[in-house]
């Protein structure tokens, strides 16, 4: 039976964007939701994927080169936008596709969402688009362009500039708009790592040890969470970056560790894996809902016997007790850049603005569990941002407010970028394909 439009990959890709830029919706989640309702083939799936992942990564290059075609975007339906720069998308970026094929559809959606002045007015721009070529970027700043080019807010690519340079600032933009891996990490209270990448290879999955973190595989293809393994709790869906922060506590069996901002547990069931059933880990979150979640990575791991999930604001946390944990961990909320790979729209639902004020919260947060460290304990604070104000500087002033924590050199397994001269740990996107983060270890005397 031959698809309608509406059935479309690119139909549903519109509908995604749409929904993804007015709702805030996770792009990830929402696409596996259209994927399962609408029972695609591997083929259409793999076409969605790639038009909304492209549009959501090149948004504000796809805007640079279509406004100059549009007199008033005021006047312009946000769908019809969406629209155009979705078949910009396509016509630079796919070239398997004709551009005859990209105009019959996208002229047939025009004419089905909306009515005839619709799709003449969507048939004149691509015609006009075809006929004129689209604007170089000569007339930019060397910030503007890379800006631009990456499609990465200025803010964030200033920010960058300012800390590392306009080199490495270049290579961090480049590695987020590249297709990021699947990652696990391995449980080894259940599996030996070569154990597991041999049942997985039954599988039809492929995976290589990762390059960090001493229990990571990286796949390179397949579908993680439908695998039997996954079920039955012989490893957890992880980035590499995010691995580090727990490996770098080292963790012992008996200890009493507090993980301020846990959800949704892949950190949580790392700390009870390492304590081998003897000690505890206190579990906050600020959402009854997600701390089911923690429970239920905790289940099928096999290490709900040391998790103590608690519904608790990590600022309230002085409610906990006086000097109570032996080790913390603060895996702060926070913008989120340094996930830009794998959340494409992170990028644009966040301003400068929000960096500072997460900050603030970062540091109550900070404030509130350091009195519940015993003496000689260990607080580890992490983010998933690469944003210098979210980072060293939070720590910084929390060394400044608390003169009796002082910040040592923070340490892997695999010894990541162990020539580094300063003491926290900062993963850039590029360094090794994997999420940004960042890592530091405070320590109370």
């Amino acid at each position: 039976m031959k698809k309608t439009i509406k059935q479309t990959p690119r139909f549903l890709a519109l509908d995604l964007l749409l929904r993804i830029r007015k709702h805030r919706t996770y792009s990830n989640i929402a696409l596996n939701d259209v994927i399962r309702q609408h029972q695609l083939s591997r083929a259409d799936a793999n076409l969605l994927t790639t038009l909304v992942y492209g549009c959501l990564q090149h948004r504000l290059t796809l805007e640079y080169w279509l406004e100059p075609f549009i007199k008033n975007k005021k006047k312009v339906d946000p769908w019809v936008w969406e629209l155009l720069l979705l078949a910009i998308y396509q016509m630079q970026y796919l070239d398997k596709v004709p551009d005859h094929a990209i105009f019959n559809e996208t002229i047939e959606i025009a004419k089905v969402k909306g009515h005839a002045g619709t799709r003449k007015f969507v048939t004149g721009v691509l015609h006009a688009i075809k006929r004129n070529g689209l604007r170089n970027f000569d007339d930019l700043t060397a910030a503007q362009r890379l800006s631009i080019e990456e499609s990465i807010p200025q803010w964030i690519i200033e920010q960058l500039i300012s800390k590392v340079g306009l080199e490495k600032t270049a290579q961090i933009a480049r590695a987020v708009n590249q297709t990021p891996h699947d990652s696990l990490r391995v449980n080894p209270g259940k599996v030996k790592s070569a154990e597991l990448q041999a049942q997985l290879k039954k599988e039809g999955i492929t995976t290589s040890p990762s390059e960090i973190a001493a229990d990571g595989l990286v796949a390179q293809k397949g579908f993680l969470a439908g695998t039997a393994e996954f079920k039955q709790g012989d490893f957890i869906i992880q980035d590499e970056s995010a691995m580090l922060a727990v490996e770098s506590m080292d963790v012992q069996p008996g200890q009493s560790v507090l993980d301020a901002c846990a959800a949704p547990g892949g950190k949580t069931t790392q700390i009870a894996t390492a304590l081998a059933g003897q000690g505890a880990v206190v579990a906050l979150d600020i959402h009854q809902h997600k701390l089911k979640l923690i429970q239920r990575n905790a289940e099928r791991l096999g290490v709900e016997n040391v998790v103590d999930s608690q519904l608790l604001d990590a600022r309230q946390a002085g409610k906990l007790g006086n000097a109570r944990f032996d080790q913390i961990l603060v895996d702060a909320p926070c913008s989120g850049i340094g996930l830009m790979r794998r959340k494409p729209e992170v990028r644009y639902e966040k301003t400068l603005q929000d960096s500072q004020q997460l900050a603030q919260i970062q540091l109550q947060i900070l404030d509130a569990v350091a009195p519940t460290l015993k003496s000689q304990g260990k607080l580890t604070y992490s983010t998933c941002t690469i944003l210098p104000s979210e980072n060293q500087t939070v720590v910084d002033q929390f060394l400044k407010q608390h003169p009796d924590f002082e910040q040592v050199k923070t340490q892997t397994k695999k010894n990541v970028k162990d020539q580094r001269s300063a003491l926290g740990l900062t993963i850039y996107p590029d360094d090794f394909g994997s999420d940004g983060f960042f890592i530091a270890t405070l320590v109370k005397k």
